[in-house]
């Protein structure tokens, strides 16, 4: 293969983390452990810094790190933990007094989001979804030079696994972006070499807005498809719910063992369903993050009526991640012209947790590469990167051989063969990335994991 492109890289996240203290199953087996690595951590830092990581997975260590134990670990600095997923972590309680809560009791709830707590209401550290931006106010924007230097320490692991384009989906304000200055951080980068591969760029929902003449999106007009084969503008990425594993995904039913959790949609159904009517009707593509069934219907009907109200050829709107679907859903996505962008890696990496949150019988509408394809859907390939491992190959070798970490199968129906894997999904992932011009990764023969 001369080159893979990955339609779903958050390369700036993967730079950031990369200087973070590690806290994936490869580094990390137990919370005892993960403790220990904090404690460790916090031992070589000034007292008032901040103790920062990455990667853990509760499904794994049997249980979410909790704010009191991780006082004691971290000798009462500020401590802040993310999920593997990204899609919630875990703070200390001076990470709490940072954010302004010098009272832990003090802590609300957020719309969108939710504040775990303790048998006495107490907040036990856990923030997911858009209540992580309670710890994200405090702790974004990176500056402007240390996420050039993340860039450049992520692009150069990224090339040396053969990636030579990639989409970033999310730059900006919002839960994947950094901040104001993302998109210049990315041109810097280009100028001085330190981007190695060719960059699509999605701005976060957040950075859209009124800019006169009826129109929705950036300021000066910009939009899809600016820019060129280096470095380019493309579709809009949309949070409509959370994650599979931490079980705030958006579902049409109850997770398995946990009556009455259905997950939750970061916005309700109406507010996502304006954005995208606005969106479209001023010729954004849209990429939206939908891993329930329940959050995919509801972007499916918001997508057949804005093209419904202003019919737009060849639109390529997205579903990102595309986890859970029924055989009516995957029927809809192909007559809707939509590109589910679902990940492989996922599978051995995170498929022993998303098993136990669906059940046996549920689990067979969950990453379902080969239907796509069978319904004559582009199938773009892609990591999600940092959630699991960014190596094209070991995303491959999942979608061909459906076994999770703990040797379990995952979906077999789904298996794709070594063919279908290495050819397809990068001309979909070509396909995928803009509505305009030449994209990122049409050269390559294969998107990367």
């Amino acid at each position: 293969m001369p080159g893979f492109n990955d339609a779903h890289h958050h390369l700036s996240m993967r730079g950031q983390r990369l200087r973070e203290l590690d806290l994936r199953e490869s580094q990390v087996g137990s919370l005892d452990e993960l403790y220990a690595k904090v404690a460790e951590r916090a031992a070589g830092l000034p007292p008032d810094a901040w103790v920062r990581g990455a990667g853990y997975d509760q499904n794994k260590l049997g249980a979410h790190p909790t704010r009191e134990a991780l006082d004691r670990a971290g000798g009462g600095r500020p401590v802040w933990l993310q999920h593997v997923s990204g899609h919630m972590g875990v703070a200390s309680t001076e990470a709490f007094a940072r954010m302004g809560f010098s009272r832990v009791e003090d802590v609300p709830e957020v719309p969108g989001g939710t504040v775990g707590r303790d048998a006495a209401g107490l907040p036990d550290g856990l923030l997911t979804e858009q209540a992580q931006e309670l710890a994200n106010r405090v702790l974004r924007p990176v500056t402007h030079e240390d996420y050039i230097r993340g860039l450049a320490l992520a692009s150069r692991v990224a090339a040396a696994e053969g990636l030579t384009s990639f989409t970033e989906p999310g730059v900006g304000h919002g839960l994947a972006g950094n901040g104001s200055w993302d998109v210049a951080a990315f041109q810097e980068a280009v100028r001085q070499g330190l981007l190695l591969q060719r960059a699509t760029l999605m701005p976060g929902s957040p950075n859209l807005h009124d800019v006169g003449n009826g129109q929705f999106g950036l300021d000066l007009g910009i939009g899809t498809g600016l820019g060129d084969e280096r470095l380019r503008i493309g579709p809009v990425k949309l949070f409509s719910d959370g994650s599979l594993i931490g079980r705030t995904a958006a579902m049409c039913c109850d997770y398995q063992g946990e009556p009455g959790n259905r997950g939750l949609l970061q916005e309700d159904a109406e507010a996502l369903r304006t954005f995208i009517l606005r969106a479209h009707a001023s010729d954004w593509q849209i990429a939206t993050h939908a891993i329930g069934d329940h959050a995919v219907e509801v972007i499916l009907d918001a997508y057949e009526e804005a093209q419904a109200r202003r019919p737009r050829p060849d639109a390529r709107h997205r579903i990102e991640h595309c986890a859970v679907t029924s055989d009516a859903q995957v029927a809809r996505i192909a007559r809707l012209g939509v590109i589910p962008v679902p990940q492989g890696r996922l599978i051995s990496e995170l498929g022993d947790g998303m098993l136990a949150a669906l059940g046996p019988e549920r689990a067979r509408g969950c990453y379902r590469q080969r239907s796509f394809l069978d319904a004559g859907i582009p199938l773009p390939g892609s990591s999600d990167c940092p959630v699991t491992d960014g190596a094209p190959l070991l995303g491959i070798h999942d979608l061909v051989n459906q076994r999770t970490a703990g040797g379990v199968p995952f979906n077999p129906a789904e298996a794709l063969t070594v063919a279908q894997d290495s050819v397809i999904p990068n001309r979909a992932g070509a396909y995928a990335g803009s509505t305009h011009g030449r994209v990122s990764g049409a050269g390559e023969r294969w998107t990367g994991r």
